[in-house]
């Protein structure tokens, strides 16, 4: 098989290059919509969630049968027009339920103990006053988790450690689950008016986009902290800033962003127009939180350890090898 293998690091390159050595391989580096690739003869691709597959990649893959992406979501591919043409779509189902959700106890534990200002503190001042950085603790706090998958239940395992209650918003909820772990389903309107804290683990889908909005944020309870380990689009950020200028959260920690993409790549809005105003809007609300004293705010790194990365790369070869005996796994 003839794969294009859209790579991050050399160690990645390296691992799938002795994995998959009887295909194949031509690697490019970064995003697929972003490098200059020939897509002649490609049976394949392995891309990251940072690239996207639309019309415009698909049309030069004419040959394509497999789209193996090293995520769990795949909101970047189009479903639709691929399945159209008989391209199968496999996606990692699971590999960073633990990661994942032990990075989003991390956002909290500094955001609820004031680590990174005491670090500033003393790197910058080299005071070691603890004044001003009194913190809360998260006994018997009330966290409300959104999305109770993988990652959903794990951050509820952990947060039973800390004695945390909690409330969970599922549109498929597990009552087994629920009943092992002691905890509560419940509408969204309890959780945005009972919890202490929110913590997201959702899919962006259209049912889920800006489930974190103005009306929302209004009926959550004075002091709220919000963590988003998720996708960016699931909170809305004109609505976040307004949050935290009313003082209605008071704190917030965001491995993901709306408009990530430009943020982490400002030299595409000198070459060229911003796709469109509105998104313009969110990437400077983005610079307001980004310069924001309660705001923790990471790079898309939740997923990123040794052995989660492994575990993608492991399930990914499997796709490809499954596909190619004729018994495809972890398709959408």
């Amino acid at each position: 098989m003839k794969i294009l293998f859209a790579y991050r690091t050399e160690e990645e390159r390296m691992y799938i290059a002795e994995k998959l050595a009887e295909h194949e391989i031509i690697f490019i580096k970064g995003a697929l919509h972003e490098s200059e690739w020939d897509g002649a003869g490609i049976e394949c691709v392995s891309i990251f969630v940072t690239s996207h597959i639309s019309r415009e990649e698909l049309d030069r893959l004419p040959n394509l049968k497999l789209i193996t992406t090293r995520s769990t979501g795949y909101d970047h591919i189009d479903l639709p027009l691929a399945r159209e043409r008989g391209i199968t779509v496999a996606t990692v189902p699971t590999y960073g339920e633990h990661t994942v959700s032990e990075f989003a106890f991390a956002l909290l534990l500094m955001l609820s103990r004031n680590l990174f200002p005491a670090r500033e503190r003393v790197i910058k001042e080299g005071s070691f006053s603890s004044e001003g950085l009194t913190g809360f603790d998260l006994f018997g706090k009330t966290l409300g988790v959104l999305g109770t998958g993988r990652i959903g239940k794990n951050t509820i395992r952990i947060a039973r450690s800390f004695a945390m209650n909690i409330l969970a918003f599922d549109a498929h909820p597990d009552s087994a689950f629920a009943q092992e772990m002691n905890f509560s389903y419940t509408s969204l309107d309890e959780i945005l008016t009972k919890s202490d804290i929110i913590s997201l683990h959702l899919p962006e889908l259209s049912e889920t986009q800006h489930i974190i909005n103005h009306d929302a944020i209004a009926k959550m309870k004075k002091g709220m902290v919000i963590v988003n380990t998720a996708r960016g689009m699931l909170i809305d950020t004109k609505a976040l800033v307004w949050g935290l200028q009313e003082n209605i959260i008071s704190a917030v920690g965001l491995d993901v962003l709306s408009e990530e993409g430009y943020v982490a790549d400002e030299l595409r809005l000198i070459d060229k127009a911003h796709p469109n105003e509105k998104s313009l809007r969110t990437l400077l609300f983005n610079h307001y939180l980004i310069d924001h004293p309660r705001v923790i705010i990471t790079p898309h790194m939740a997923f990123n350890t040794k052995e989660a990365l492994e575990r993608i790369l492991d399930t990914t070869i499997q796709n490809i090898k499954s596909f190619m005996k004729g018994k495809p796994i972890n398709c959408v």
